[in-house]
């Protein structure tokens, strides 16, 4: 290769995870582009936040409509650039975009705020929702489609204009999304992609005209942006790390409960903020509970994204799999009954067994930090209040799940559990409808829902005179009163 051939620095490679093979190429952004498509964003927002809703709802479903049309394909690409299984991307979590598109479209029209009234004798006061500016929505690898749909649809619903940096591990979907938002008819501008890793992520997150970061992914990279948002004082939302409890107590649907436990921590091969990864089961059934937890465990095949008998994937990248065996290598007295190792049939792609672990210590990393991959492990308590101290003993708060036959013990340990989310006999599902958000070092804000929407606006009073009168000087009303 000669000197001018070479390839410029900030061009990279994308892997898929299942072949370890170069998929594409894309070029990093550097502070030059990056400050172009802000200033892009910054150019189209006026014109954009006057839009009316229903101009705004039109176009997402326009855009909702064209990733329909074009689901096999997208599905295909999201799971070659992740290596998750086909029949995840195509029945899960392009489905869910586009009904998150669909659903933001109408709840741009009915977007409220406090009736208004006369709170001060003389003066009409009300409240109204304003769009904040170009925003910042930074996306992580795990679901890399899904979640710039969760971001860009209230972003837009409510009016401001975006820049989307996904990560750059998996920025591939998210380009193709942005290509059928100008086809829907979005204006130039309105959506704006940049592509890198965390320079390119400082570059956008400390720009002086980015009005609102939104940011999903772990809690380490989340306290970074906070320290870079300070300077400018902008808005937040950040969406970080989960350790999830799955609490089964002894009165619970075992069979039903080792289902849930085995989808809840091993999907996406545990790469997801909401899984299981610390099953907590109640002393009188936890060798029970375990025996059958194992044997479901087993039956789950690894393997490549397009085979249709695929369970679980491989991690997202040689980096991610050697965390994951770094935190089983540091751990002291556990017992590994299943997994721990790199499946010997798979010869190429990040693959790691699905792995339960038991004896490990409720202080230890393994059940205090995030692994973000296919390990569990399994840990007994005695009584509702042993169970709840337990799950509660982590510096996260996302979410969590109760398994029992008992609706008053249900309500009782969800009114107890300090998560954003708690499900009863059940574990992972979400809908538009309902938030997504965490408590503690999980962060703050919320995805899905009308509750998302109201994150991107800011909330304005207009107070208004109505007496049509000069008045005198120093002469106001304070709390109705003269």
């Amino acid at each position: 290769m000669t000197k001018s051939q070479t390839p410029p620095a900030n061009r990279r490679a994308i892997i898929s995870p299942s072949s370890e093979k170069t998929i594409s190429h894309v070029q990093d952004a550097g502070q030059e582009e990056v400050h172009l498509a802000v200033s892009s964003a910054k150019k189209a927002f006026p014109l954009w936040a006057l839009k009316s809703p229903a101009e705004r709802a039109s176009l997402l479903l326009n855009w909702a409509s064209l990733i329909e049309k074009n689901l096999p394909r997208l599905a295909l690409l999201e799971s070659q650039n992740t290596g998750k299984p086909l029949k995840l991307s195509q029945d899960g979590d392009l489905p869910f975009a586009i009904d998150n598109l669909r659903f933001f479209a109408s709840a741009a029209r009915v977007l409220e705020a406090p009736a208004s009234s006369e709170y001060s004798t003389g003066y009409l006061s009300f409240l109204k929702r304003d769009p904040i500016g170009p925003v910042a929505l930074i996306t992580p690898w795990n679901y890399p489609l899904m979640m710039a749909v969760w971001k860009m649809a209230p972003a837009l619903a409510a009016g401001n204009s975006c820049v989307i940096k996904p990560s750059e591990l998996t920025p591939l979907t998210t380009l193709e999304i942005a290509k059928l938002a100008l086809k829907a008819g979005f204006p130039e501008g309105v959506i704006n992609v940049v592509l890198g890793g965390e320079e390119t992520g400082k570059l956008l997150t400390s720009h002086p005209e980015i009005k609102m970061i939104s940011f999903t992914g772990d809690t380490a990279t989340g306290r970074k942006i906070m320290s870079q948002a300070s300077h400018t004082v902008k808005r937040l939302h950040l969406e970080l790390g989960g350790k999830a409890p799955f609490i089964v107590f002894d009165d619970a649907d075992l069979s039903a409960a080792v289902l849930g436990a085995v989808v809840g921590s091993f999907v996406n091969a545990g790469q997801d903020c909401t899984a299981a990864t610390r099953l907590y089961i109640q002393k009188k059934v936890f060798d029970r509970f375990t025996a059958h937890f194992i044997t479901e465990t087993k039956k789950i095949k690894l393997g490549l994204f397009d085979d249709p008998a695929t369970d679980m994937g491989p991690l997202i990248s040689e980096d991610q799999r050697a965390r994951v065996e770094g935190f089983l290598g540091r751990a002291e007295g556990i017992e590994i009954l299943c997994g721990g190792h790199c499946p010997k049939n798979l010869k190429k792609g990040f693959f790691f067994e699905p792995t339960v672990v038991v004896k490990a210590g409720q202080n230890s990393e393994l059940v205090q930090k995030e692994i973000f991959g296919p390990v569990v492990c399994l840990l007994p308590f005695k009584d509702e209040a042993d169970a709840v101290q337990l799950a509660n003993d982590v510096s996260y708060g996302l979410a969590a799940s109760v398994w029992t036959k008992d609706a008053h013990k249900a309500l009782r340990v969800s009114s107890a559990l300090r998560f954003g989310t708690v499900w009863i006999n059940d574990h992972l599902p979400l809908t538009s409808e309902t938030p997504h958000g965490g408590f503690n070092q999980s962060g703050f804000g919320k995805d899905l829902s009308r509750h998302a929407l109201e994150e991107y606006t800011a909330l304005k009073h207009v107070m208004a005179d109505l007496s049509g009168e000069a008045r005198k000087p120093w002469h106001y009303t304070v709390f109705g009163k003269k």
